[in-house]
């Protein structure tokens, strides 16, 4: 479905009310769209291209918080105005913090309503402006998709270390899109241009490593019949990037080192010493101070490599960017196949939002692809079209409000034990968890972390000095 001109989306039964706002939009030029029930509000497949939402509630309760945390889900940055009786300035407060851009009288008059909705319109058109503008400011920032609170963070942090030289180690469970970031990291740098290197150091026989990285001369090696430049050599003005750095053999360890401090290398075999002007972003799933104290990993390497740490969180620790990343990679999979666009129901994008996705983005991006393809001619892809079990759904005490807070809830998947439990100690675990994982994914940053967490900063700062107390 094709939209010629700006939506506003409605979800209301008074017929008073309904002839205001069809009023207000002629004057706007703006295109209607009814939906009789929050039923089928949420499943209208344009919701997250809508100019404006506008809902009425009977009140405020669980049920209209979590209809507030699915239309912030489907459509981010799409103005939501909640519409309510007599609504009073803790109403207004309540929803605001649910995304709420305005909330109004269901018996406002039509000169309120279109002030509303005209204001509303016009931030929409602010944001998506500004997006674009930064888009096309910040090219790089087109690889990272998600507007989450972690993601947010970690192209803060590359907008401040893309001009300088520092080394980069990238953490992060398998699939989390380490990659990605290093190559935004290079894009956003003065050596955009020039060429990225990748090698992953887990795929290189071991007596072959050596050679891969600093290059060898000509019999160097039983093989060796021609001189050959290294990745170092290859990148030279550019950017090396490491992958699985903790595979690298011990002995080879030290002449990295050399090469990061030193600034140059030699080729295996030879004598001459080459200077190279090279960036390294190395990225493991490992840990590696447990490879150090295990003495698997030098650690002045380590201390070398850690200038500038970005730790990648878990798919199902940003569920609230399943939505943009299934968009995004239906749309890069119909470009690669050369076959029209095609849109995700939103039952299949509830139901993806909701799993724990294990193998994270590439998982996700790998279940799209084989969806696209099983889809055929078809416009809409299904649930059914997804080849995952989607019984291993994050439950809903696990995920914050926004979908980015914590992974697993402890004792969630334990039986309640026959012995009973402590009450309390439990209750306190859960919190600790809780405001621990929010602080890592805040990256120690106490206002971020109370942001995150929908907390007055105050208060968090009082939880964890009680928490400190007892742990």
């Amino acid at each position: 479905m094709a939209i010629t001109k700006p939506q506003a989306v409605l979800c209301v039964t008074h017929a008073v009310m309904l002839q205001h706002l069809q009023t207000v939009a002629t004057e706007l030029d703006v295109s209607l769209v009814e939906a009789h029930s929050t039923e089928a509000l949420l499943s209208y497949a344009e919701l997250a291209r809508a100019a404006a939402i506008v809902v009425e509630v009977s009140e405020f309760s669980s049920q209209t918080s979590q209809l507030m945390d699915a239309l912030r889900a489907q459509a981010p940055d799409v103005p939501i105005i909640v519409l309510l009786e007599k609504p009073s300035a803790a109403d207004a407060i309540r929803f605001s913090r649910y995304g709420a851009s305005d909330c109004l009288d269901c018996l406002s008059t039509t000169e309120q309503f279109f002030s509303a909705l005209q204001i509303s319109l016009a931030a929409s058109k602010n944001v998506r402006e500004s997006t674009d503008t930064a888009a096309a400011a910040e090219p790089w920032r087109k690889l990272l998709v998600g507007r989450s609170v972690p993601m947010e963070q970690i192209s803060k942090v590359i907008r401040l270390i893309a001009s300088r030289r520092c080394t980069v180690l990238i953490s992060g469970e398998t699939g989390t899109g380490k990659e990605v970031v290093a190559k935004a990291i290079h894009m956003a740098s003065s050596r955009g241009r020039r060429p990225m290197v990748s090698v992953n150091c887990g795929a290189i026989p071991e007596n072959l490593v050596e050679a891969e990285l600093f290059g060898h001369v000509k019999g160097a090696f039983t093989g060796a019949v021609n001189h050959r430049i290294g990745r170092f050599e290859q990148a030279n003005g550019g950017t090396l990037f490491l992958d699985e750095i903790a595979d690298l053999p011990l002995e080879l360890q030290s002449k990295l080192l050399r090469a990061l401090q030193e600034k140059e290398i030699q080729r295996l075999g030879g004598s001459e010493t080459l200077k190279v002007d090279v960036r390294v972003i190395a990225a493991t799933n490992a840990d590696l101070l447990a490879r150090v104290r295990e003495g698997r990993f030098r650690e002045d390497l380590y201390y070398r490599l850690n200038v500038v740490p970005i730790h990648l969180p878990t798919l199902r620790g940003r569920a609230c960017d399943i939505p943009l990343l299934i968009e995004h990679f239906v749309r890069k999979v119909c470009e690669a196949e050369g076959i029209a666009p095609k849109s995700v129901s939103p039952e299949a994008v509830r139901l993806l939002s909701g799993h724990s996705w294990p193998g994270n983005v590439r998982q996700l991006e790998n279940a799209v692809e084989h969806a696209v393809v099983m889809s055929g001619d078809r416009e809409y892809l299904y649930a059914s079209d997804f080849s995952l079990r989607l019984d291993h759904t994050t439950t809903p005490a696990a995920v914050s409000q926004d979908g980015n807070i914590v992974d697993t809830v402890p004792g969630s998947q334990k039986e309640f034990p026959e012995e009973g439990l402590d009450f309390t100690e439990t209750l306190r675990q859960f919190e600790r968890a809780i405001l621990q994982e929010a602080m890592s994914r805040a990256q120690g940053n106490k206002t971020v972390a109370a942001d995150m967490l929908k907390l007055p900063r105050t208060t968090l700062i009082h939880k964890l000095r009680v928490l400190d107390t007892v742990m």
